[in-house]
Formats: C-alpha cells, sequence, structure tokens
C-alpha cells in the first residue's frame, strides 16, 4: 500500500501524520519546534524525525508540508514565516534531496482548506473561507471548488490584517494584527495578565504565568473556571470581527475554524457567532454563513498536505506550480516581458 505523509508545521509543534486516500490517520508523530530564533535547519531536523517515525522503515511515496507561513507561487520556498525561522528558504528541494522522495510544499492554511473541502466540514461547499487559530492565524479562500493562492502565492494571510491602529506588536513586525487579538496566544496572554483571577489556572501553571499555555486555558475553561471562560469570550469576539470582514469580502457559503484553537468547540465559536451577527453590516438583510469547527481538527493540514503529495504523485491534478506559472506571465505582460507565442 503507497504511503503519504503530511507535516503540519506551526509555530510550536510539527505533526506528521500517514494519510489514507479517504483522509483517515493511519499513524502520527509529534515533535515540538524550537521557535523563529534558530537557524531553519532545527526545524527541519524536527521534521525529519517526525517523517522517520511515523514511516517506520517503509518507502515513503511522497510527503506534503503544510507551513505556517508564505509559501511562494511556484511552492518552492518559504518566504517568511512570523513564528518560524523561514526566510526565502527553499525548504521544498532541501527535503527532496534529504528524504529521497517526493516533496510538496503549501501553506497550512490552505491544506486545511483542501481537506475540508474534501472530507470534512466544508465538503460540497463552492465558496469557502478557512480561518485556522495556532499559534497565529492562518487563513484560505476557496473559490468555485479551488483553493485561490494569489498571484505571488500568498493569499489568505488574514492574520496580518490590521484591526487594531497602533495596537499590539506582532512578531510580523506589524502592530494591531488580527492574530494578536485572536489566537492561541492572544488565549494565553488574556489568561497570565490576569492569572491571580483563577485558581485553577495558577495550579495547572503552577504559579509561573510564563508557563501557561492555551491548552491549559482549554481545560480550565471546559472545567467552567471563570477567568478561562472570559479569555475565551475574548478571543471568541475577537475572531467574529475578522469574520464578519471576511464574509463583507467574499461572500462565501460556509466559514471553517481550525487550529489547535478550536478544539474548544463552541467555547470558542458561540461568541464568535454573536460577534459575527453584530458586526457585519447588513446582516440582518443576508444570509449569515455558519461557522463551523473543522471536522478534522488540528490534524486538518496534515490530512490536506497528505492529500496534495498524493494527488502530485498520482498525477491526478493540478499542483500549485501551475499558478506560479500564471502569476509570472502575468507579471511579464505588465512589464511588456511575455515572451512570443
Amino acid at each position: 500500500m503507497p504511503l503519504f505523509i503530511g507535516v503540519d508545521v506551526g509555530g510550536t509543534k510539527v505533526l506528521a501524520a500517514a494519510v489514507s486516500s479517504s483522509g483517515r490517520l493511519v499513524r502520527t508523530a509529534r515533535r515540538s519546534t524550537p521557535g523563529r530564533s534558530v537557524d531553519a535547519a532545527v526545524v527541519e531536523d524536527a521534521l525529519t524525525e517526525a517523517v522517520r517515525d511515523v514511516a517506520r522503515g517503509r518507502r515513503v511515496d511522497g510527503v506534503g508540508i503544510a507551513a505556517a507561513g508564505f509559501v511562494d507561487a511556484a511552492g518552492e520556498r518559504v518566504m517568511f514565516a512570523p513564528h518560524l525561522p523561514f526566510r526565502g528558504e527553499e525548504v521544498r528541494a532541501r527535503l527532496m534531496e534529504r528524504w529521497g522522495t517526493t516533496v510538496v510544499l503549501d501553506n497550512d492554511a490552505n491544506c486545511t482548506a483542501r481537506a475540508e473541502c474534501a472530507y470534512g466540514a466544508a465538503r460540497g461547499a463552492s465558496d469557502v473561507i478557512v480561518v485556522t487559530l495556532g499559534t497565529g492565524i492562518g487563513g484560505a479562500v476557496v473559490i468555485d471548488g479551488r483553493v485561490h493562492r494569489g498571484s505571488n502565492g500568498m493569499a489568505g494571510e488574514f492574520g496580518h490584517m490590521q484591526v487594531v491602529p497602533d495596537g499590539l506588536a506582532c512578531e510580523c513586525g506589524g502592530r494591531g494584527c488580527w492574530e494578536q487579538y485572536s489566537s492561541g496566544n492572544a488565549l494565553a496572554r488574556y489568561a497570565r495578565v490576569r492569572l491571580d483571577g483563577s485558581v485553577t489556572l495558577r495550579e495547572l501553571c503552577e504559579g509561573d504565568p510564563d508557563r501557561l499555555t492555551g491548552p491549559m486555558v482549554t481545560s480550565a475553561a471546559e472545567a467552567g473556571d471563570p477567568l478561562a471562560l472570559e479569555a475565551f469570550g475574548s478571543v471568541g469576539r475577537w475572531l467574529g470581527v475578522g469574520l464578519a470582514n471576511l464574509v463583507a469580502a467574499f461572500d462565501p457559503d460556509v466559514m471553517v475554524v481550525g487550529g489547535g484553537v478550536s478544539a474548544a468547540g463552541d467555547l470558542l465559536l458561540e461568541p464568535a457567532r454573536a460577534a459575527l451577527g453584530e458586526s457585519l453590516v447588513g446582516a440582518g438583510h443576508r444570509v449569515v454563513p455558519p461557522v463551523l469547527r473543522a471536522t478534522l481538527g488540528p490534524e486538518a493540514g496534515a490530512v490536506g498536505a497528505a492529500d496534495l503529495a498524493r494527488t502530485v504523485v498520482r498525477g491526478e491534478g493540478r499542483w500549485v506550480r501551475s499558478a506560479g506559472t500564471r502569476g509570472r506571465a502575468r507579471r511579464r505582460a505588465a512589464r511588456g516581458t511575455a515572451p512570443h507565442r
């Protein structure tokens, strides 16, 4: 049986998964990522360890990489990743040489969208917006059933839309980005600055605010802790505000929310739905799209990446490379340097 592996590379973890042709997780492995302050090779070492764990000595037919960053239109480089050390890195070529198999690369939210449209919450929908909440915010746009990558391959980077002028500083270098108010980092930060108000959270982090994580806040909220619920209310409301802007721009059939923070379910989505209805202009005179949790959960990026690798290896569909070709042709035409036909 062919072995296709998807690898989701985020700001805090690497998840590698062997994925069946029906989108089912067969086997997984996880590694932590050391952040953006190290050499890119350290992150690639973590990817390699996770892939080897999943492969267990078997021949790998293809690996898809879902990267939390800006992937170029050709699907070769991670041009910029706020929470990882990639800055124009030739990730695909280096990993192909290292692993000796076909490697494909795309943005993590694009991979999540691919998975959710094929197997999950958006199955059957034509126009979809996907938002992934992890360390930061990722996003993807699906138009007429296809992921829209844009001229540079970087469409859907919603997390760095400015929602608060001169707001909180962001890892991208800007200020007031959406992900500073609605993400795993935002969730933990909200609880840290108010830690004295929660016995549960103090116990979970042993009284050290620096040890407090988003999953701890989720556990406390599920247990009914008032401060944790308040944190989710804040993050959820900001999520709804941003979703309202995206609905106004794209008018999708459905909104899908994935990523690690989405594991909280309605703790996050109920305040988001309320804020969407309050913030969307003309909400009472239109169909407001449903906001659904990604069916495939935090593993959706890995599922979509494996599906992309399978598609490329089997020649069953168009890879992102053709988007790069079209993008280059448009840029040449704009400069008056398009080749003669």
